[in-house]
């Protein structure tokens, strides 16, 4: 019991700094948040998951992350029905997955007993969070030497709240990322500025959820593609496991992979 306890204070302290840090930067990261059996079962169920794709593949959509994002997905059948089921995305260079989603919290597998789970639960929580709602949820491709870096966006352009920003990120690594192999990367105290662009979805009449075409209100922020900006930002590198929690207003990029496959 007595050994239970001080887990629980350990946490609580963990905790403070935890809330403090991501108020201070809009990012934080949070070490061995998710169990080696939990990533390991979450690359598993993927794995099933990308296998049947492939033996099925049919209507292969390109998913894109820079300023041709809106004419990509504006009418992507698959993009919309993403909402409540899993679909894939390839890069644009050719067969290779960019990202799955965006629906895998729905799922009766490894991705859904995580994202319900009690410590996810617990994290947001302490955020101040009181009835949190998980709207989306994806996993990120990167391949070796394929496709390009996922641009700096900030995550409350697509899912945005009003009168207060409440999105949060909760991305956790399954591999370890370095800067040499793509990680993350982010912009502190961007969180601080409000979005500079939104997506918005324009419903078809007499459509259903899964029909329409998105647009952007806003203009390209200077830091989406400006050298000078980025070299404001800071890696975050990660083990397998770790989670880094993202304010939604907070300014991020996911760099390239510089390292080819083993042969």
């Amino acid at each position: 019991m007595r050994a239970a306890l001080a887990l629980v204070l350990l946490w609580h302290a963990a905790a403070a700094t935890v809330v403090a840090d991501f108020r201070k930067n809009g990012f934080v990261i949070v070490h061995s948040f998710a169990t080696p059996e939990e990533v390991t079962a979450m690359k598993a169920a993927m794995k099933e998951k990308t296998d049947a794709y492939w033996a099925e593949r049919s209507d292969p959509t390109v998913f894109r992350t820079d300023a041709g994002q809106e004419a990509a997905q504006a009418r992507s059948r698959k993009f919309f029905e993403s909402a409540d089921r899993v679909e894939f995305f390839e890069e644009a260079e050719g067969a290779a997955l960019i990202k799955a989603g965006h629906a895998l919290h729905l799922g009766d597998d490894a991705f859904g007993r995580y994202a319900t789970s009690q410590k996810v639960r617990t994290l947001l929580r302490d955020l101040g969070y009181e009835r949190p709602v998980l709207p989306q949820s994806m996993y990120i491709f990167k391949q070796p030497s394929i496709g390009g870096e996922v641009s700096a966006h900030q995550d409350s352009t697509f899912l945005h709240t009003s009168p207060t920003p409440t999105c949060v990120g909760v991305w956790v690594a399954l591999e370890d990322c370095t800067t040499a192999n793509g990680c993350l990367w982010a912009l502190p105290g961007s969180h601080g500025e409000p979005v500079s662009m939104r997506m918005l979805v324009d419903r078809e009449e007499g459509g259903g959820p899964e029909t329409g075409s998105i647009r952007f209100e806003g203009e390209y922020p200077d830091w989406l593609g400006d050298l000078s900006t980025k070299e404001k930002f800071v890696p975050l590198e990660t083990k397998a496991g770790t989670a880094v929690l993202l304010h939604g207003e907070n300014v991020h990029y996911l760099s390239l992979i510089h390292i080819s496959e083993p042969t």
